[in-house]
C-alpha cells in the first residue's frame, strides 16, 4: 500500500479497512486513520444502519477517485446489502 508498502501486519485483523479518494487522502496523512462510517443512501436502499469502524490503509488507486473511500469487501458487508452498490456515506 501506499502507508506501508508489503507490511501485511499494518493491516487491521478484522479487515474493516479502507482505500481513501482525495478528500481523506491529505497526502498520506490519512495513513493509520480511524473513520466511523455509515451508509445514508443509495439507488435500490442497500443501507443496512449502523456504522463500521474502518482504519485507512492506502490511496485510491485511480484518479480522479471515484469515491471518498474504497472499502474492503468485508468493511462493505457492513454498511450495504449489495456489494456493487454505490452508496452515499456520511463519516466522523
Amino acid at each position: 500500500t501506499q502507508c506501508w508498502g508489503y507490511d501485511q501486519s499494518r493491516f487491521p485483523a478484522n479487515n474493516m479497512f479502507v482505500s481513501a479518494g482525495e478528500m481523506v487522502w491529505d497526502n498520506g496523512a490519512a495513513c493509520g486513520r480511524r473513520y466511523r462510517v455509515r451508509c445514508i443512501g443509495g439507488s435500490g436502499r442497500p443501507c443496512v444502519g449502523g456504522f463500521v469502524d474502518v482504519t485507512v490503509v492506502d490511496a485510491c488507486n485511480t484518479f480522479p477517485c471515484p469515491s471518498t473511500f474504497l472499502f474492503s469487501a468485508d468493511a462493505f458487508q457492513q454498511i450495504s446489502r449489495n456489494p456493487h452498490a454505490a452508496v452515499s456515506v456520511e463519516f466522523w
